[in-house]
């Protein structure tokens, strides 16, 4: 056992246990050490579950209790069969307590497993805790101030939070360039000209939010640009720059179109124009300002000059009347009276003339593009008929004379006929190399299509490897350095020549021990065979003997008194032998009980009385105080 509570010890060092140097035994562990270890080994194993588990006993017997019986549920729910509740961490047991951290040891991460290329360390504890506690706290509701318990005020406090406020920063974009040239105008920049981060923000707190926004812009950057070149710019064929600069010129040319189309006026863009520009004119139209919207309504109808200049007229008579110094205030607020409903009359009237000529404008707009459609359809139908008329007419003209003109015709129509024959096999044998040239170049094309698109999976594949590949070398060189660094803090008095010469005793051992075993078993079954054999040769030379003696106790009276020796010695063996036996299970259930007593001897069955009975005092002690504080309540 010795060597397997060392085993222990040294994987519950590795999950982050603070056991002293002076333990080399789970007999020595404590109540404490005891639920640290669990506590540790259940976080590295499950760190959801272990993250609401406390390492360490409070102080109060029912809250132990209560840590007790969530210790044992979460080890009931990793996996473990044994039985186990509040007493097994409280009033330890060493063989429950070994069995237990033996299951949770062998349940750690391996090799092979999705963590196994993080060495468990100190660091690594760390950072699982760190994650740990943050899931923890984001798991926790937010509350109001007034609602907030003892352990949401830490994490909850309000000068601890701030609103997510981000500002564009200003970074050093010099990205390509020789080496030293590149660095020495790098330097130069970010000395003379770029201010620091904390100087371009004009609030201290929204430093944070904005260093996240620009690391994700240009996160989402990358990420896009690899997208883009992976699907499209690959099948380009073309360089990353020749790409990106067909991609720019392409975006000028679409935005000097734009430009073009929504320089168009109005009144041509709202019939002839496409409405793919509207978003463009609209904000070009709020860049010039009312300068457009003035140079469209300088153009109208006659009917809107003269509506124009008739309100123009009519207003300047009402808004300007003649001022009588010998009126009252009471006839000039009753004539301003007059006034306002006469404009407020003729605002309406004006009002309803507006909304009359609108409807008469779209109604004459639906009218006008139907007139327009049966003028196009009338059109079409003028144009066939003068095509019908002209046939009509040159076969009126061919008809006195339709003898010789059927002649002509017929001369005519074998004539081309003989054209197009002669025309038809000049162009097969025109036709003919061409489209074996064509098919010959269309079949080349395809084995170059299927070598390119072969090529392009390959690239592709060879790609991914790439970043696998990195991904990997970059994990194994932040673990070689890791290793690193725990070999140099490792003590160099001990050699590895010395680990292996034990392990290689310990195997030796458990070969002598298994070598052993399997000679007292065969030792066992050898006297157990013998045994039987004699047990067999016993009762058949007693059967013999009972026959012949039986046979001669007929015949004389001597012989008679021998059977009865014979029956009584016979009796007597088996007497003996049962007595045997029975010597032989009392000693076995003799040593079952002293090994019994030397486990509830280990179990501390007597300092767990004792210390049940002062927790029992405690928590009587707790209720009785409690009751108190009710009471005076």
């Amino acid at each position: 056992m010795e060597e397997v509570d060392k085993i222990l010890i040294h994987a519950l060092k590795q999950v982050g246990t603070e056991v002293s140097e002076e333990i080399d035994s789970v007999r020595q562990f404590s109540s404490e050490l005891i639920v640290q270890a669990v506590v540790r080994c259940i976080q590295v194993i499950d760190p959801g579950l272990g993250s609401s588990l406390p390492t360490s006993l409070p102080p109060g017997m029912s809250a132990r209790f209560r840590v007790g019986m969530s210790l044992a549920q979460a080890c009931q729910e990793i996996g473990y069969k044994g039985e186990i509740g509040y007493q097994t961490f409280l009033y330890s047991n060493e063989p429950e307590i070994r069995s237990l951290l033996m299951c949770l040891v062998e349940k750690l991460p391996r090799e092979g497993a999705e963590t196994s290329d993080q060495p468990t360390g100190k660091s690594v504890v760390l950072q699982r805790g760190i994650a740990a506690a943050i899931k923890a706290q984001l798991a926790v509701p937010w509350l109001p101030t007034h609602c907030r318990l003892p352990l949401n005020i830490e994490t909850q406090s309000p000068e601890a939070l701030h609103s997510f406020h981000a500002q564009p920063l200003r970074l050093s974009p010099f990205t390509k360039g020789p080496e030293k040239k590149q660095l020495k105008v790098k330097k130069n920049y970010q000395r003379d000209i770029l201010p620091p981060v904390t100087a371009q923000l004009s609030f201290h707190t929204s430093l944070m939010a904005s260093l996240l926004e620009k690391h994700t812009d240009e996160l989402s950057a990358a990420q896009e640009w690899d997208n883009e070149w992976n699907s499209q710019g690959l099948l380009s064929r073309l360089t990353p720059k020749e790409y990106r600069s067909r991609k720019l010129t392409r975006l000028r040319k679409r935005v000097k179109e734009q430009l073009r189309a929504a320089e168009v006026p109005a009144s041509e863009s709202a019939f002839g124009g496409s409405r793919s520009n509207t978003d463009l004119f609209e904000l070009l139209q709020t860049f010039k300002g009312s300068a457009l919207s003035d140079l469209i309504l300088t153009k109208g109808t006659h009917f809107t000059h003269t509506k124009k200049f008739t309100f123009e007229q009519e207003s300047a008579s009402v808004t300007n009347p003649i001022p009588s110094g010998h009126q009252s205030e009471s006839d000039i607020q009753d004539r301003q009276q007059m006034e306002l409903a006469a404009l407020q009359h003729q605002f309406q009237q004006l009002c309803s003339d507006g909304d009359q000529l609108t409807a008469d404008m779209k109604h004459i707009s639906v009218t006008n593009t139907q007139m327009l459609n049966e003028l196009k359809q009338s059109e079409l139908g003028i144009s066939e008929k003068e095509n019908k008329m002209q046939v009509k007419k040159k076969t009126i003209g061919l008809l006195p004379d339709a003898d010789d003109n059927l002649l002509k015709l017929q001369v005519l129509v074998e004539a081309s006929t003989k054209r197009l024959v002669n025309l038809a096999s000049q162009w097969e044998k025109h036709r003919a190399p061409h489209m074996d040239e064509y098919r010959t170049l269309k079949e080349i094309c395809s084995n170059h299509d299927l070598e390119s698109s072969r090529m392009m999976s390959e690239i592709r594949s060879l790609h991914d490897k790439i970043r696998i590949s990195t991904e990997e070398a970059r994990k194994k060189e932040e673990m070689y350095k890791q290793l690193v660094t725990e070999l140099e803090n490792l003590p160099q008095d001990v050699s590895r020549s010395a680990y292996t010469q034990r392990i290689l005793e310990i195997v030796s051992n458990i070969k002598k021990q298994k070598e052993e075993i399997t000679k007292i078993l065969s030792d066992t079954k050898e006297l157990q065979k013998e045994i039987n054999n004699l047990t067999g040769k016993l009762d058949r030379t007693f059967a013999v003997t009972d026959e012949l003696v039986f046979k001669d106790a007929k015949k004389d009276e001597s012989v008679r008194k021998s059977y009865k020796y014979l029956a009584a010695l016979h009796e007597s063996c088996n007497q003996l032998i049962q007595t045997i036996e029975e010597t032989g299970t009392i000693l076995r259930e003799i040593r079952d009980l002293e090994e019994q007593i030397e486990t509830e001897n280990g179990n501390k069955t007597v300092s767990n009385l004792e210390r049940i009975l002062d927790d029992y005092k405690c928590i009587r002690h707790e209720n009785s105080a409690l009751a108190a504080k009710v009471r005076e309540g």
